[in-house]
């Protein structure tokens, strides 16, 4: 196999022409067999394979620069790195990431996950190599949906100050261009890729400006004709205004064209935009008829394409299904998405309320902000976004959004730890940067019912509220416990003695976990669930507080700024005598791995918890 040839950087270069396409043959046909039993991102490494090998085959790793936008579609690269073995563990608890990561290859030089980023760093590292009067290639590889993100458009703004090079991969697989603008685009890019037409139109310019007086006039008259014209023609037309070359389409699944194409872009003293057009999934039929589903997959049948383990509902579906009700309910409801319809659970609302559905694109600033402004006119908005991503809107939440007391929600998805996708992902700070935000109201379910109630409930109170779940699949037991939700109310569960669990969201599985623990040996605790992070029930713990001899606070959130701290504050003010543990995410960024073994390795399982406990009482 080609594939065997591979085994370190630059590796690539000694194969000839015959053996590179075998080899992506190869790569395509392993990263299939690896993720069918790992899981992962599918569809997106499928279709990037020819645009990584072509970028490998004209860089000298690891002194060139490749960064990765996002970074979920990187897994040929760390094949043509060295890294094929990694895949057996890929994602998994002690493995390899499945994203680039500075500290697991030299070659690797921006750490990923979060889109819109990599012009930027790009650009950074571009004026690095100038002010240090280095020389190596840069490529910033970036999606057509990642463009959508103001960040990009604020580094494309900044690139064109840049007189080097830097060459911007723009990966386009979902656009759709029409046959004769794509054909004028190909001819276009052969003509104006060939060192002849770069020659040419810069000894020109050149000339014109020696002419005193007149040159820069000419100049600027030639370039407001001819712009006209150009912008009938040339799809990249909004790029050269902003000074900066543009190339293309090409075909990005042709490795010989993007390595000439590549190439000459590379040499363009200037910033340049190469723009390529891949398919999703390519290579494997379900992933590219239905590429959102493999978009991060979990182990699949490499026959049929579908799960292996299917999973059960899960608080994403819970809450589609809420929504999907409220719509019918309230006409006054909107929902706002940032590129995340399917993954937030909003798809069933769009298509049932077209009218009151927005997908502002990966935007999450200008999200916030719209929400905002829908507020102001009594439109009900909830913005539905991962934890992880919502932490780019934070001023605008706060400017915008609480500073107004303006009744917007927010369904923050993914709160806690996610597992597989790892620090980038892992939404462990929500609870302390919302609390902080005077106005908001934060509260989190204990389980699938409580997330419906406080759905309903968020939609009624009038002001700046967020509710926080989990990945995964919902709990559903204790649904007998359900108590009308009133702002800032905790919720007893179990009364007990001794000590007290006062726990939150997905933690209140956990201490459930940890009582059943006590109940041979220390006795059975009282349980508490604590629904509001924001206000939390001061009345309570001030009432209770005093006939335990521990409280423990559980929380899937960093202990800086979070439930834990503030509860700690209450009793201390309250005169509590006794033990106080604090269950929480620590202040460092959590490797990945599966939920359960995170938490075991943090000390957040309740096997751990049990036996903190065992240890603070005499």
């Amino acid at each position: 196999m080609v594939l065997d040839k591979i085994n370190g950087p630059n590796d690539i270069k000694k194969l000839d022409p015959e053996e590179v396409i075998q080899l992506s043959y190869e790569i395509r046909e392993f990263l299939i067999n690896k993720l069918s039993k790992t899981g992962g991102h599918v569809a997106s490494n499928l279709g990037v394979i020819e645009l990584t090998i072509a970028i490998h085959l004209i860089c000298d790793l690891p002194k060139d620069k490749i960064i990765w936008d996002v970074g979920h579609q990187s897994y040929t690269h760390k094949i043509l790195t060295g890294r094929k073995e990694g895949f057996d563990n890929l994602r998994q608890f002690g493995g390899m990431s499945g994203f680039p990561k500075r500290s697991e290859s030299d070659c690797d030089v921006f750490d990923t996950g979060h889109s819109t980023t990599s012009i930027s760093a790009a650009l950074g590292m571009a004026w690095a190599r100038e002010m240090k009067n280095e020389d190596y290639k840069i490529f910033a590889v970036i999606g057509d949906g990642s463009m959508t993100g103001g960040m990009s458009f604020e580094a494309l703004n900044n690139a064109a100050e840049l007189k080097k090079n830097i060459v911007i991969i723009l990966n386009d697989n979902e656009m759709s261009i029409s046959k004769n603008v794509g054909g004028v685009s190909e001819h276009l890019s052969k003509l104006r890729t060939s060192d002849n037409y770069m020659g040419l139109k810069e000894d020109v310019m050149g000339s014109l400006e020696k002419i005193p007086v007149y040159g820069e006039k000419i100049i600027k008259q030639i370039q407001k004709t001819k712009s006209g014209i150009k912008a009938l023609m040339i799809p990249g037309m909004m790029y050269e205004e902003m000074g900066i070359m543009y190339i293309g389409p090409i075909d990005g699944h042709n490795i010989n064209n993007m390595v000439k194409v590549l190439s000459e872009a590379s040499r363009y003293q200037g910033p340049v935009i190469v723009h390529v057009r891949t398919k999703k999934g390519r290579g494997f039929v379900p992933a590219e008829r239905h590429p959102s589903r493999f978009h991060g997959s979990g182990p699949f049948d490499l026959e049929k394409g579908l799960p292996l383990n299917p999973s059960k509902p899960s608080y994403t579906d819970i809450f589609s299904t809420v929504m999907r009700k409220m719509g019918d309910r309230d006409r006054d409801i909107v929902a706002i998405t940032a590129a995340m319809a399917d993954g937030t659970g909003l798809k069933r609302f769009s298509n049932m309320f077209p009218d009151r559905f927005f997908d502002v694109g990966i935007a999450e600033q200008h999200a916030v902000t719209f929400a905002a402004g829908l507020a102001t006119q009594g439109f009900k908005p909830i913005f539905a976004v991962y934890s992880s991503f919502l932490q780019r809107a934070y001023d605008q939440m706060m400017h915008d959004v609480c500073m107004q007391k303006l009744h917007v929600v927010f369904a923050v998805d993914r709160a806690g730890l996610v597992g597989a996708d790892g620090m980038t992902h892992h939404g462990a700070f929500d609870l302390s940067y919302m609390c902080q935000m005077p106005n908001m109201v934060v509260m989190a379910p204990k389980n699938k019912w409580e997330l419906s109630d406080m759905v309903k409930f968020a939609f009624k109170y009038d002001g700046p509220i967020a509710i926080r779940y989990p990945r995964g699949e919902a709990y559903s037991k204790y649904k007998e416990f359900r108590a009308p939700v009133s702002l800032g109310k905790c919720e007893e569960i179990f009364k007990g003695d001794k000590v007290l669990l006062f726990a939150i969201g997905t933690m209140f599985k956990n201490a459930i976990e940890v009582g059943k623990l006590m109940k041979e040996d220390i006795g059975q605790p009282t349980i508490v669930n604590v629904r509001f992070a924001k206000p939390l029930d001061e009345e309570y713990l001030i009432k209770e507080a005093n006939n335990y001899k521990c409280i423990v606070t559980m929380e899937d959130n960093v202990s800086i700024g979070g439930m834990g701290e503030r509860v700690n504050n209450i009793l201390y003010k309250n005169g509590f005598k006794g033990e106080i543990i604090n269950i929480s995410l620590p202040d460092e960024f959590v490797e990945h791995g599966s939920v359960g073994e995170l938490q075991k390795s943090l000390g957040m399982d309740p096997e751990s918890i049990y036996d903190k406990i065992k240890d603070a009482l005499p």
